[in-house]
């Protein structure tokens, strides 16, 4: 027999757990539905526009949509904010980012929801860390510390035979920070661009 779930008794229940995103798999604990009838339950939410669809298989409701540097940690896990958007948000750049740029330790990816992009890019596990943990209304992010951000960016331009960042804001930047985050990548190429474009 199907267990069937109405929609007063879903909303209550996904509020009263503060679930800003839930999956599919959350959906099955809380109500002990099939998968069959989760993935029905959350097709027929979704038409409805009682939910948003964020990615497959990952939802919100949709009066309490999360912010955008929280969903970006979500959508693509591990991953924190880095690259251009971070260099922004840090003011180590002028221009603002309107895609949102983070890196991984997972495969590069791509996504297009809630009217924003969010990007991902893969490196090594070695150099996945130096974030700092920040909020937005409310809710806490992870955003790489603009001198790994700054070292993140260059990593990628040089394996694509680009050449470094040079119009930057060099006050924002620890040179002392940021070759040891260098470091962290196990490439001397990088860590000799560092040098060069801090001094």
């Amino acid at each position: 027999m199907v267990k069937l779930v109405n929609w007063y008794e879903f909303e209550h229940q996904i509020k009263n757990k503060r679930l800003l995103m839930f999956s599919n798999i959350d959906v099955q604990r809380i109500f002990g539905t099939s998968k069959v009838a989760t993935t029905l339950l959350l097709h027929r939410y979704s038409k409805k526009g009682f939910i948003i669809r964020i990615k497959r298989g990952l939802y919100s409701l949709n009066d309490i949509i999360p912010p955008e540097f929280f969903v970006a940690n979500r959508i693509y896990e591990p991953s924190y904010i880095s690259l251009e958007f971070a260099l922004s948000y840090h003011r180590v750049i002028p221009e603002t980012v309107y895609e949102i740029t983070s890196v991984t330790t997972r495969a590069t990816q791509r996504f297009e929801t809630l009217g924003k992009v969010f990007s991902y890019r893969k490196i090594k596990k070695s150099a996945f860390s130096d974030y700092s943990i920040e909020k937005q209304k409310g809710l806490s992010f992870r955003i790489a510390y603009a001198e790994k951000a700054f070292v993140d960016y260059d990593y990628f331009r040089l394996l694509e035979g680009k050449k470094p960042l040079m119009r930057f804001n060099k006050e924002k930047i620890n040179v002392n920070k940021a070759l040891r985050y260098a470091g962290l990548f196990k490439n001397s190429k990088l860590v000799s661009i560092i040098k060069t474009t801090l001094r």
